[in-house]
Protein backbone atom coordinates (compact mmCIF):
# COMPACT_ATOMS: atom_id res chain seq x y z
CA UNK A 1 0.00 0.00 0.00
CA UNK A 2 1.13 3.53 -0.74
CA UNK A 3 -0.28 6.58 1.05
CA UNK A 4 -0.11 9.92 -0.72
CA UNK A 5 0.24 12.71 1.83
CA UNK A 6 0.86 16.45 1.91
CA UNK A 7 3.21 18.34 4.25
CA UNK A 8 3.16 16.77 7.69
CA UNK A 9 3.43 20.24 9.22
CA UNK A 10 0.06 21.30 7.84
CA UNK A 11 -1.97 18.36 6.55
CA UNK A 12 -4.40 17.25 9.24
CA UNK A 13 -6.29 15.16 6.68
CA UNK A 14 -3.14 13.23 5.78
CA UNK A 15 -2.23 12.71 9.42
CA UNK A 16 -5.32 10.67 10.25
CA UNK A 17 -4.87 7.60 7.99
CA UNK A 18 -1.08 7.81 8.34
CA UNK A 19 -1.41 7.39 12.11
CA UNK A 20 -3.70 4.38 11.67
CA UNK A 21 -1.23 2.72 9.30
CA UNK A 22 1.78 3.52 11.48
CA UNK A 23 0.28 2.79 14.89
CA UNK A 24 -1.16 -0.57 13.89
CA UNK A 25 1.95 -1.64 12.04
CA UNK A 26 0.27 -2.00 8.65
CA UNK A 27 2.67 -2.32 5.71
CA UNK A 28 2.83 0.86 3.63
CA UNK A 29 5.06 3.40 1.98
CA UNK A 30 4.34 7.10 1.75
CA UNK A 31 4.61 9.53 -1.13
CA UNK A 32 4.68 13.20 -0.09
CA UNK A 33 3.38 15.92 -2.37
CA UNK A 34 4.45 19.38 -1.23
CA UNK A 35 1.76 22.03 -0.96
CA UNK A 36 2.19 25.46 -2.54
CA UNK A 37 4.33 24.29 -5.47
CA UNK A 38 3.54 25.14 -9.12
CA UNK A 39 2.93 21.46 -9.87
CA UNK A 40 1.19 20.48 -6.62
CA UNK A 41 -2.23 19.84 -8.12
CA UNK A 42 -0.79 17.99 -11.13
CA UNK A 43 1.23 15.77 -8.81
CA UNK A 44 -1.81 14.91 -6.68
CA UNK A 45 -3.97 14.23 -9.73
CA UNK A 46 -1.57 11.43 -10.66
CA UNK A 47 -3.05 9.54 -7.71
CA UNK A 48 -6.34 11.12 -6.63
CA UNK A 49 -9.17 12.15 -8.98
CA UNK A 50 -10.20 14.92 -6.57
CA UNK A 51 -6.82 16.63 -6.65
CA UNK A 52 -6.67 16.33 -2.86
CA UNK A 53 -4.80 14.21 -0.36
CA UNK A 54 -4.69 11.80 1.34
CA UNK A 55 -5.11 9.00 -1.15
CA UNK A 56 -4.30 5.32 -0.63
CA UNK A 57 -3.12 3.18 -3.55
CA UNK A 58 -3.45 -0.57 -3.06
CA UNK A 59 -3.04 -3.12 -5.85
CA UNK A 60 -4.20 -0.66 -8.49
CA UNK A 61 -7.11 0.66 -6.42
CA UNK A 62 -7.24 4.32 -5.41
CA UNK A 63 -9.09 5.14 -2.19
CA UNK A 64 -9.38 8.84 -1.44
CA UNK A 65 -10.74 10.80 1.52
CA UNK A 66 -9.44 10.06 5.02
CA UNK A 67 -12.66 8.46 6.27
CA UNK A 68 -12.94 6.16 3.26
CA UNK A 69 -9.29 5.17 3.66
CA UNK A 70 -9.62 4.12 7.30
CA UNK A 71 -12.82 2.20 6.56
CA UNK A 72 -10.95 0.38 3.79
CA UNK A 73 -8.14 -0.46 6.19
CA UNK A 74 -10.60 -1.72 8.80
CA UNK A 75 -12.15 -4.01 6.18
CA UNK A 76 -8.77 -5.23 4.91
CA UNK A 77 -7.32 -5.89 8.38
CA UNK A 78 -10.28 -7.05 10.52
CA UNK A 79 -7.94 -8.71 13.01
CA UNK A 80 -6.29 -5.40 13.99
CA UNK A 81 -9.27 -3.86 15.85
CA UNK A 82 -8.98 -0.46 14.17
CA UNK A 83 -12.54 0.24 15.37
CA UNK A 84 -13.89 -0.81 18.79
CA UNK A 85 -14.98 -4.45 18.91
CA UNK A 86 -18.43 -3.81 20.41
CA UNK A 87 -20.86 -2.83 17.66
CA UNK A 88 -22.52 -0.08 19.74
CA UNK A 89 -19.15 1.42 20.67
CA UNK A 90 -18.16 1.12 17.03
CA UNK A 91 -21.25 3.09 15.97
CA UNK A 92 -20.38 5.72 18.58
CA UNK A 93 -16.80 5.91 17.29
CA UNK A 94 -18.00 6.28 13.72
CA UNK A 95 -20.37 9.05 14.79
CA UNK A 96 -17.68 11.18 16.44
CA UNK A 97 -15.33 10.60 13.48
CA UNK A 98 -18.05 11.71 11.07
CA UNK A 99 -18.63 14.79 13.22
CA UNK A 100 -14.93 15.61 13.06
CA UNK A 101 -14.87 14.89 9.34
CA UNK A 102 -17.70 17.27 8.47
CA UNK A 103 -17.87 19.73 11.36
CA UNK A 104 -15.91 22.22 13.43
CA UNK A 105 -15.51 24.64 10.53
CA UNK A 106 -14.70 27.59 12.79
CA UNK A 107 -11.86 25.70 14.43
CA UNK A 108 -10.51 24.64 11.04
CA UNK A 109 -10.64 28.18 9.66
CA UNK A 110 -9.12 30.00 12.63
CA UNK A 111 -6.79 27.38 14.15
CA UNK A 112 -5.19 25.61 11.20
CA UNK A 113 -2.57 22.97 11.89
CA UNK A 114 1.02 24.20 12.01
CA UNK A 115 3.34 21.99 14.04
CA UNK A 116 6.22 24.46 13.92
CA UNK A 117 4.21 27.42 15.22
CA UNK A 118 3.24 28.66 18.67
CA UNK A 119 0.36 31.16 18.75
CA UNK A 120 -1.17 31.07 22.25
CA UNK A 121 -4.55 32.74 22.34
CA UNK A 122 -4.80 33.40 18.60
CA UNK A 123 -8.01 32.54 16.77
CA UNK A 124 -10.07 32.27 19.94
CA UNK A 125 -13.35 33.61 18.56
CA UNK A 126 -16.62 32.71 20.29
CA UNK A 127 -17.40 30.29 17.47
CA UNK A 128 -14.02 28.59 17.79
CA UNK A 129 -14.34 28.32 21.55
CA UNK A 130 -17.76 26.71 21.07
CA UNK A 131 -16.06 24.10 18.86
CA UNK A 132 -13.40 23.58 21.54
CA UNK A 133 -16.06 23.04 24.20
CA UNK A 134 -17.87 20.51 21.98
CA UNK A 135 -14.63 18.60 21.42
CA UNK A 136 -13.96 18.62 25.15
CA UNK A 137 -17.40 17.17 25.79
CA UNK A 138 -16.83 14.41 23.23
CA UNK A 139 -13.52 13.47 24.83
CA UNK A 140 -14.85 13.60 28.38
CA UNK A 141 -17.92 11.52 27.53
CA UNK A 142 -15.88 8.83 25.76
CA UNK A 143 -13.21 8.69 28.46
CA UNK A 144 -15.84 8.30 31.18
CA UNK A 145 -17.94 5.80 29.25
CA UNK A 146 -15.12 3.55 28.03
CA UNK A 147 -12.71 4.19 30.92
CA UNK A 148 -9.72 5.34 28.83
CA UNK A 149 -6.89 5.79 28.45
CA UNK A 150 -8.01 6.55 24.90
CA UNK A 151 -11.46 7.45 23.61
CA UNK A 152 -12.67 3.86 23.33
CA UNK A 153 -10.25 2.21 25.70
CA UNK A 154 -7.44 1.25 23.36
CA UNK A 155 -6.13 3.54 20.62
CA UNK A 156 -8.43 3.40 17.59
CA UNK A 157 -9.38 5.25 14.43
CA UNK A 158 -11.29 7.71 16.63
CA UNK A 159 -8.09 8.82 18.36
CA UNK A 160 -6.33 9.18 15.01
CA UNK A 161 -9.16 11.42 13.80
CA UNK A 162 -8.86 13.73 16.81
CA UNK A 163 -5.04 13.76 16.91
CA UNK A 164 -4.79 16.78 14.54
CA UNK A 165 -7.04 18.70 16.95
CA UNK A 166 -4.54 17.90 19.70
CA UNK A 167 -1.86 19.41 17.46
CA UNK A 168 -3.95 22.55 16.98
CA UNK A 169 -4.50 22.85 20.72
CA UNK A 170 -0.73 22.58 21.27
CA UNK A 171 -0.18 25.49 18.87
CA UNK A 172 -3.01 27.81 20.02
CA UNK A 173 -3.29 26.66 23.64
CA UNK A 174 -6.98 27.22 24.36
CA UNK A 175 -7.93 26.53 27.97
CA UNK A 176 -8.92 22.87 28.40
CA UNK A 177 -10.37 20.93 31.29
CA UNK A 178 -7.88 18.82 33.21
CA UNK A 179 -9.40 15.63 31.77
CA UNK A 180 -9.19 16.91 28.19
CA UNK A 181 -5.64 18.17 28.67
CA UNK A 182 -4.54 14.83 30.12
CA UNK A 183 -6.02 13.05 27.09
CA UNK A 184 -4.25 15.47 24.73
CA UNK A 185 -0.98 14.77 26.53
CA UNK A 186 -1.49 11.02 26.10
CA UNK A 187 -2.10 11.46 22.37
CA UNK A 188 1.07 13.51 22.01
CA UNK A 189 3.01 10.69 23.72
CA UNK A 190 1.86 8.02 21.25
CA UNK A 191 4.99 6.95 19.28
CA UNK A 192 3.26 7.28 15.89
CA UNK A 193 2.16 10.81 16.75
CA UNK A 194 5.66 11.73 17.88
CA UNK A 195 7.09 10.33 14.65
CA UNK A 196 4.68 12.44 12.56
CA UNK A 197 5.45 15.60 14.55
CA UNK A 198 9.21 15.13 14.32
CA UNK A 199 8.97 14.67 10.56
CA UNK A 200 6.70 17.70 10.21
CA UNK A 201 9.11 19.91 12.10
CA UNK A 202 12.06 18.67 10.03
CA UNK A 203 10.54 18.81 6.56
CA UNK A 204 11.19 22.52 5.88
CA UNK A 205 14.74 21.67 4.82
CA UNK A 206 13.46 18.94 2.50
CA UNK A 207 11.00 21.33 0.85
CA UNK A 208 13.74 23.93 0.39
CA UNK A 209 15.85 21.31 -1.40
CA UNK A 210 12.86 20.42 -3.60
CA UNK A 211 12.46 24.11 -4.54
CA UNK A 212 16.10 24.30 -5.57
CA UNK A 213 16.04 21.19 -7.76
CA UNK A 214 12.55 21.38 -9.24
Amino acid sequence: MQLIVANKNYSSWSMRPWLVLEHFGLPFTEQPVWLGQPDTRQQILRYSPTGRVPCLIDEGLSVWDSLAIVEYLADKFPDRALWPADFKARAHARSICAEMHSGFSSLRNEMWMNLRASWPGAGATPEVLADVRRIESIWEDCLARYEGPFLFGEFSIADAFYAPVVMRFATYQPALSSLAQAYADRIRAVPAVQKWVEAGRAEAQTIAAYDVHS
